[in-house]
């Protein structure tokens, strides 16, 4: 029983240190964190439907074209054609919002740079270099917003590779399906 109630107690720590956090880093962490679920949503909705919804318009297109295939007729040529685009911008075209995403996560950073440096020239105002807590808290402000804005970027830039390297595998895998013998 103590053994639970000590976890629970750390579960409520860590939320006040995660809150404390985002805190201390001004509107602009809340900014990034809320882009950060948007995005990471967005992946794995992308994961979802190339590893569930894809394969099964593959197999019908397959199926199709294995119908197709023993007709002749240079038409084939535009129909693998409209499947190979249709199958592009299926697999790609929602990843143009995952990257506008990456590409806001170090612009937000900064802006949370510049409201942190604002509120250190606040406290240089009123106090003068008198308040080093003041100063102190304000270039904190200034930091965590860049940091999270950088690591996020990071860390999406390579599931943002992970993610268009498996859409171009799947469309090289039907172009290949789908090739007339």
């Amino acid at each position: 029983m103590t053994d639970l109630h000590g976890y629970w107690l750390s579960l409520v720590d860590s939320g006040h240190a995660l809150l404390d956090f985002m805190a201390a880093g001004g509107v602009v962490m809340w900014a990034l964190a809320a882009l950060c679920v948007l995005y990471w949503t967005l992946v794995f909705e992308r994961v979802w439907f190339m590893r569930r919804v894809f394969p099964h318009w593959v197999e019908a297109r397959r199926q199709a074209w294995a119908q197709l295939s023993g007709e002749s007729g240079s038409w084939q040529r535009a129909v693998r054609a409209a499947w190979l685009a249709q199958a592009q911008q299926q697999l790609s075209g929602p990843l143009r919002l995952s990257k506008t995403l990456v590409a806001m996560y170090p612009l937000l950073g900064l802006l949370g740079t510049v409201s942190g440096m604002i509120a250190v020239f606040d406290v240089l105002a009123l106090n003068g270099t008198g308040n080093p807590r003041g100063m102190a808290a304000g270039v904190w402000q200034a930091t965590l917003p860049t940091m999270a804005g950088m690591v996020l970027a990071i860390t999406g830039l390579f599931s943002l590779a992970r993610l268009e390297r498996i859409a171009r595998l799947a469309l090289d895998r039907l172009a290949d399906q789908l090739r007339h013998d």
